[in-house]
């Protein structure tokens, strides 16, 4: 599978610098919108037909209307599948869609106009699209939060989403025979430890005891790095020494 971290610039004119999140999985499947709908032309973000969501902080979810409306075709019978939790889905209707906002797709799909659908994840239970499963695990963070293990039939690969310590999902990845990576989190550098800890993120140090819960050898790929800290966080990542660390660059594609 390919895995390519969204710049969030249309322009690229931040460069590594991660304002916002999206993942594309092979460019047809999204996790999270934060950039999803302002890279890339029209065309090419028409080939996503499926956004997996976790959880409802506006850089993972605020390019989502821009990116319906991109995609939309009249008459075409078909609409995005937006896959999310409980809580996600009921704040995109509430705080969102609600013709204040954005228009209400939701209920303009209702009455025809294809803008996109809802399927509600439960934890631990697997969605398979075409040849991908995609299961998405609790992990702890300040709102209801899914981070995502995404398997074919040669490569396993987990996101983390936001998260601080946290349990399940390695319980999960240490039980997969074909764990080829795990994009994990990292935002704060250490001097901020007090506020990572109050909104349930990770220092470099909290990175790396996350990793040594994960029992075998497999690249580390850090994402979602505070722009303001950036630099920071990297030195002090560099710091550690830690063994398969590899900083995430948007726009590169990821093969597994």
């Amino acid at each position: 599978m390919k895995i390519t971290l969204l710049p969030s610039s249309p322009a690229d004119s931040g460069g590594d610098l991660q304002y916002l999140t999206t993942f594309l999985i092979d460019d047809a499947i999204a996790i999270d919108a934060g950039s999803l709908g302002f890279v890339r032309s029209p065309t090419e973000q028409r080939r996503i037909r499926d956004v997996f969501l976790s959880h409802t902080h506006i850089d993972h979810i605020a390019s989502l209307p821009i990116f319906l409306e991109n995609v939309y075709v009249e008459n075409s019978g078909s609409a995005v599948k937006v896959h999310a939790g409980e809580a996600v889905l009921q704040s995109l209707h509430s705080d969102v869609f609600n013709d204040r906002v954005w228009p209400d797709f939701f209920q303009l799909s209702k009455l025809g106009k294809k803008f996109v659908e809802s399927a509600v994840l439960t934890p631990g239970t697997p969605v398979t699209i075409g040849r991908l499963r995609i299961t998405p695990v609790p992990v702890n963070h300040v709102v209801p939060t899914l981070g995502f293990i995404v398997e074919d039939d040669k490569s396993a690969v987990v996101f983390s989403a936001d998260t601080a310590a946290t349990e399940e999902i390695w319980r999960r990845a240490n039980d997969l025979p074909n764990l080829k990576a795990v994009f994990l989190e990292v935002t704060f550098p250490k001097e901020l430890t007090a506020l990572a800890d109050l909104t349930k993120h990770l220092t470099p140090e909290g990175f790396a005891a996350e990793m040594r819960k994960v029992t075998r050898p497999v690249p580390f790929y850090a994402f979602h790095l505070k722009p303001r800290f950036a630099a920071q966080v990297l030195k002090e990542l560099e710091e550690l020494r830690l063994p398969n660390l590899v900083i995430a660059h948007a726009d590169v594609p990821y093969s597994f």
